[in-house]
């Protein structure tokens, strides 16, 4: 069974560091690519909020003993099997956890334009992540 309090939470920190991002949408282009510090926000913020994803799926797939995952993309993956996720919204999550490898692993080839990109165009995808893990839990206990 799902710990409910838990994913709350989770799904709490995620809806506030998004906010987060969304009030610092003046950081501008320009701002983004010569002060280390809103470049620094935006990467950390974002790794936070990929990481928060993660652990949430990872305790439903623990918590529902669904498949165990064999990388961070794959447990987006079994939530799309076990319809907790649409399987069309795979794609997108997937990409988080690509996004997430590229940040933690490869932080010295970070392309500014990429990350920049993300904070501008794709926090979306964690409005739906929480949009969709919000309706299982109110499948599983109504």
């Amino acid at each position: 069974m799902v710990d409910r309090l838990l994913i709350e939470k989770i799904l709490s920190d995620i809806r506030s560091n998004v906010n987060d991002l969304r009030h610092a949408r003046d950081i501008t282009w320009e701002v983004y690519r010569t002060d280390i510090r809103s470049r620094r926000f935006v990467e950390r913020t974002l790794h936070i909020l990929i990481e928060a994803c993660i652990d949430l799926a990872q305790h439903i797939i623990s918590d529902e003993r669904f498949r165990e995952p064999a990388s961070y993309r794959d447990t987006f993956a079994v939530l799309a099997e076990e319809q907790v996720i649409h399987r069309e919204d795979l794609p997108r999550f997937e990409q988080m956890a690509a996004f997430r490898n590229l940040i933690v692993h490869y932080y010295e080839r970070i392309d500014d334009a990429v990350v920049y990109g993300v904070f501008n165009r794709n926090l979306d995808d964690f409005d739906l992540f929480v949009e969709r893990i919000a309706a299982y839990l109110e499948r599983k206990n109504p």
